[in-house]
């Protein structure tokens, strides 16, 4: 029997990195409701009292960055100051510019446009260089590592408890961590639950401890997965008064690994969050989900990874790479094949077939991009499980 471990973290909305990925994406979405074509990259960052938001936007609207921040850092639960941070009080400086003119070159006109391709899905080139990697397994119902997604709804959990105010001295900030143990390449049993949650002061840690494990691990993690080794930790220091950008600075892009597999799969190493989907970064990262998560749905194997690259103001991909672990009855470059029939992936095209001009990414910014079936986003849809199957006549 072949025995290891792997684990996953996610973190809650008032995680200071999360409050800057929330704040990022509800500048796009409100940019992007006036003006589909808008070029944002909107970065942002937080300290003690203190937002920060910067970054290159082109758009023909007017949007109030410094209210729609607000907003989101009060519907968080950052809204008085015993919780260390006040989205009524803070500081916000807003520092923006527009879109680099040498990179707008290549995004408004790829070069296969300028060499003469008429298809207007060649009007785009990618807004950069780089690659992706998307990814899907069978290990839940959304076709996610286990890891991630149990992480994901602790996480999720624990903000429910508080706002709901079943556990009314928490706070907004936390983090939760989860360690499985796989058999034989299936997971079976939990080994190690951490949660961190922000509390109020004077709570005895022996009281947060049982109302954690009560209300937010008992409900969520299979009651077949845990035994009498199985450990749970909560808040080991003893105290988490001290959270959100108080406790420590925030910053967009830091928590890429939670925002897709919990560290299952590769990463090409870009963010998402406050990009509109001109930057493959995002769209093609999307794209690659989509891919991975029909092969998967489909059959054809039981994990699978896509790895798509591209050149700045190039709209077709320079490579596309499948990989199914030897899950598959199938050899990798004939999937590969199928895929680069089935799927286009030009940027145009991604933006058009995954809805991407739409105002849908704050709600994104916490708890995951990907396995995200609760949002109704495109990229999670099993919508080309029956063209890939007839392919391979499965």
């Amino acid at each position: 029997m072949h025995r290891k471990f792997f684990t996953s973290e996610s973190v809650t909305q008032g995680h200071p990195d999360k409050i800057c990925d929330q704040v990022a994406d509800a500048v796009l979405d409100s940019i992007l409701e006036k003006d589909p074509y808008a070029h944002v990259a909107c970065e942002v960052c937080a300290t003690t009292g203190l937002l920060h938001i910067m970054g290159e936007i082109s758009t023909s609207c007017y949007v109030d960055i410094a209210s729609e921040a607000r907003k989101v850092i009060k519907d968080i639960g950052y809204d008085n100051p015993l919780s260390g941070f006040d989205g009524n009080t803070c500081g916000i400086i807003t520092s923006i510019d527009s879109q680099s003119e040498d990179i707008a070159i290549g995004v408004d006109c790829s070069l296969e446009k300028k060499d003469g391709m008429d298809d207007d899905l060649y009007q785009i080139g990618a807004g950069d260089q780089g690659m992706v990697f998307g990814f899907a397994c069978n290990e839940t119902p959304e076709l996610m590592p286990l890891p991630i997604s149990l992480a994901h709804k602790l996480a999720k959990r624990l903000t429910q408890v508080r706002k709901d105010g079943l556990v009314k001295y928490l706070r907004p900030d936390g983090k939760t961590q989860i360690t499985l143990e796989y058999q034989n390449g299936k997971p079976t049993r939990v080994d190690t639950i951490l949660i961190s949650a922000q509390h109020a002061e004077d709570i005895l840690h022996k009281q947060i401890k049982s109302d954690i494990i009560n209300t937010v691990v008992l409900p969520i993690i299979p009651s077949d997965m845990l035994d009498s080794d199985t450990k749970i930790l909560v808040n080991p220091t003893g105290r988490f008064v001290i959270g959100g950008p108080q406790g420590d600075s925030g910053l967009t892009g830091r928590k890429i690994i939670v925002d897709t597999y919990g560290g299952y799969s590769r990463h090409g190493g870009g963010a998402f969050s406050g990009k509109d989907p001109t930057k493959v970064d995002r769209s093609a990262a999307y794209a690659a989900r989509h891919i991975a998560k029909n092969i998967v749905g489909a059959g054809i194997a039981d994990k699978c990874e896509i790895q798509l690259s591209y050149a700045i103001g190039v709209a077709s991909p320079i490579s596309v790479m499948v990989d199914t672990f030897g899950t598959s009855k199938i050899d990798d470059e004939r999937i590969s094949r199928a895929v680069d029939e089935v799927f286009d992936l030009r940027p145009s095209a991604i933006i058009e077939n995954l809805g991407l001009r739409a105002p849908i990414y704050k709600n994104l910014a916490s708890y995951g991009h990907m396995g995200r079936e609760d949002l109704g986003v495109k990229w999670e849809k099993l919508d080309k499980v029956d063209i890939l199957r007839s392919k391979f006549k499965i």
